[in-house]
This record gives structure tokens, C-alpha cells and sequence, in this order.
């Protein structure tokens, strides 16, 4: 039993290197390859923990040979169009100008009920708004929709948009986040200043604190109803 606990730990942190390795991509949408990497060291880690008789080293090793060809390949794919499209296939326009590609839908072998679930699941519930339906290499459906069902941005109404920024953490669970304090250049000093304002006492009240572009604080206080604060 204590063999079986080891050697489950020793494949879980080395199956998590070698995901941290292949990169945040490939906890997104994946390639067709890169799911077969994927199901591939969930199999071969299994392996070891399941029979003793496998050497444990003979998993690090398989799993450290895809880890191996999976940057390879990843590396062929930015460096060739012509692999990239062997190995991950192209895009597919299965709406091409308002109208239903049906040759590339029997080619796909995706139902119209299943094109309309997707069209649906990405807010169009009608064929008619979409202009351009394209299937991604990744299985992801992209819409582009009719000129007259796109979203009215900030520019189409002639509005000067203000600089939001980006929101930086600097309480989380009731920790200070002092890295991020010193980065803005501010103090726990200012800190605690900003919180007695708002009626706390100490950051163990905090749930979640930001603050803005403009060193506005924001705070989420620990209690059932999380209201949120500005100052």
C-alpha cells in the first residue's frame, strides 16, 4: 500500500512537470495532437500505479519521450505551414457568405441540428444573422455575424472610451499581497489607511481587495451577502 502511495506521488508530480513544460496552450483548446499526447500520458501514467511488476522508471520514460515529441512538433508547427496543416488539419467555412456549405458539412459529418445547438450555444439562434460560420482546427466554431447583427462598439457611437487599466490584487483571503503593494508603489501603511475608511480593521476582514489605474480601492468584505466598496 505505502509503495503504491509513493509511486503515485512520484507520477503526479512528474506528469504535472511535464504539463507545466508543454505549456498553458495545452490546457486550452487543443490540437488533435496534442490531445492524443494528453489521453496517451494519463494511460501510461496509469500504467506504473496500477501494476507494481512495471518498473517505475519505464513510465518516466515513455511519458518523458512524448514530452519530447509534443515540443517537437510544436516547434515544427510554428517553423511549417505545410506540417501544421498534416498535423492539425485547416479551418473549415461551413457558412460562406449567409449560405450553408452543405458539401463541407457532409464532409465534416456535422448535422444542421448540430450546427444550429452551436450557432445557439455562441448567441445566434438564427442561420440568417450569420455571415461566416468557420470551424477551427482546435473543433472551437467561429461566427462572424451580418453587418447588421454586430454589436455596437464604443467607436461606432463616436465616444472617447476611458483607460480602465489593469487591476491589481493586493488583498486576497485575508493576505496581503506585499509584492504587488511594492510594485504600485504604495505602503501597508496606505494600505490600512484605505480599509479603516471603509470601516475595517484589519485585512483578515477582506475577502478580495484591488485597486485600479487611478489607486482606487476596492474590497469585498467576509460576509454572506460580499458587498463590494468603493472609496
Amino acid at each position: 500500500m505505502i509503495i503504491v502511495f509513493i509511486r503515485a506521488i512520484l507520477l503526479y508530480i512528474f506528469v504535472l512537470i511535464t504539463i507545466r513544460i508543454m505549456g498553458k496552450g495545452e490546457l486550452a483548446e487543443m490540437q488533435p495532437f496534442e490531445l492524443v499526447i494528453i489521453l496517451m500520458i494519463a494511460e501510461l501514467a496509469a500504467l506504473p500505479m496500477e501494476d507494481l511488476g512495471t518498473p517505475l522508471l519505464e513510465g518516466f520514460v515513455a511519458i518523458g519521450t512524448l514530452l519530447i515529441l509534443q515540443v517537437l512538433v510544436s516547434y515544427l508547427n510554428l517553423k511549417s505551414q505545410t506540417i501544421r496543416k498534416i498535423v492539425c488539419g485547416k479551418p473549415s467555412i461551413i457558412i460562406n457568405k449567409g449560405k450553408i456549405d452543405e458539401k463541407e458539412l457532409k464532409r465534416l459529418r456535422i448535422s444542421i441540428n448540430d450546427l444550429v445547438e452551436q450557432l445557439r450555444s455562441k448567441n445566434y439562434p438564427s442561420v440568417q444573422d450569420v455571415e461566416f460560420a468557420i470551424l477551427e482546427t482546435n473543433g472551437d466554431l467561429s461566427i462572424i455575424p451580418k453587418a447588421n447583427k454586430k454589436t455596437v462598439t464604443i467607436e461606432d457611437l463616436q465616444i472617447a472610451p476611458s483607460y480602465d487599466g489593469l487591476p491589481t490584487s493586493l488583498i486576497i483571503d485575508g493576505n496581503v499581497l506585499y509584492d504587488n503593494l511594492d510594485e504600485l508603489g504604495l505602503s501597508e501603511k496606505w494600505l490600512m489607511s484605505q480599509l479603516k475608511a471603509q470601516g475595517l480593521s484589519s485585512p483578515k476582514e477582506v475577502l478580495f481587495s484591488f485597486v485600479d489605474d487611478k489607486k482606487e480601492l476596492f474590497t469585498h468584505k467576509k460576509d454572506s451577502k460580499q458587498r463590494s466598496k468603493k472609496i
